[in-house]
């Protein structure tokens, strides 16, 4: 009698364990949002608009929404950053989001004049970051990382190049650029931003690290 007990109670601990292991997994599994990956953002290094340097270690843990303009545009750019701000208004309390607003022009945009665009936004720098560098690798960031721009319209020589793109890229906690590009002058695609974003933030990370996700 006492063998039989020993049995049934060894038996129904196992499943026990095996309840709680399959609970795990799918927990993980159902905090994971569809949404496709695109790609992984590469090793970067830039300055932000307070002359510190920025790097993709900034960026672990974080939701971030991307993209390009210059402060002397005079066309799209303004509407962009309109749409970005309603953006960064509705998520800028989250502590896991960030929005990283790279420049075209840096020739022009220097440290100090990013600075001065910044807050003219009136928004948090913490939380929205304004990104200046090297002309070449700001580019390759944006057409071979981010996917905003065609790698087809790179040219020879990095002075004649020159990229303006009015979509933003959406990248996940883990440093995977996930769902789509998003025109960012379409009242549709920014609300459907809006709710990837959220997905983002709410999804568990599992598999890999940050670390061995990025850059491979």
């Amino acid at each position: 009698m006492n063998k039989k007990l020993l049995f049934y109670l060894g038996f129904f601990a196992l499943l026990v364990l095996a309840f709680w292991a399959m609970l795990a997994k799918y927990t993980d599994t159902f905090n994971q949002s569809y949404l496709p990956k695109r790609g992984n953002v590469q090793v970067f290094s830039f300055f932000n608009q307070e002359g510190v340097s920025f790097s993709n270690d900034d960026i672990k843990g974080k939701v971030c929404v991307v993209e390009y303009f210059f402060t002397t545009c005079p066309s799209v750019c303004p509407r962009m950053n309109n749409n970005m701000k309603k953006i960064y208004e509705a998520y800028k309390d989250e502590p896991d989001f960030l929005i990283l607003s790279h420049t075209c022009n840096p020739k022009q945009d220097s440290v100090a004049t990013i600075k001065r665009f910044a807050d003219s936004m009136q928004v948090d720098g913490r939380k929205w970051i304004f990104l200046t560098g090297r002309k070449d690798s700001l580019y390759n960031m944006a057409r071979f990382s981010y996917g905003i721009d065609d790698p087809k319209n790179q040219v020879a020589d990095i002075n004649d190049d020159f990229m303006h793109s009015q979509f933003f890229a959406l990248v996940d906690k883990q440093g995977i650029v996930r769902g789509q590009v998003y025109d960012g002058l379409k009242e549709d695609e920014l609300k459907k931003l809006k709710k990837d974003i959220k997905s983002l933030l709410e999804e568990k990370a599992v598999g890999k690290n940050f670390s061995n996700n990025m850059f491979n």
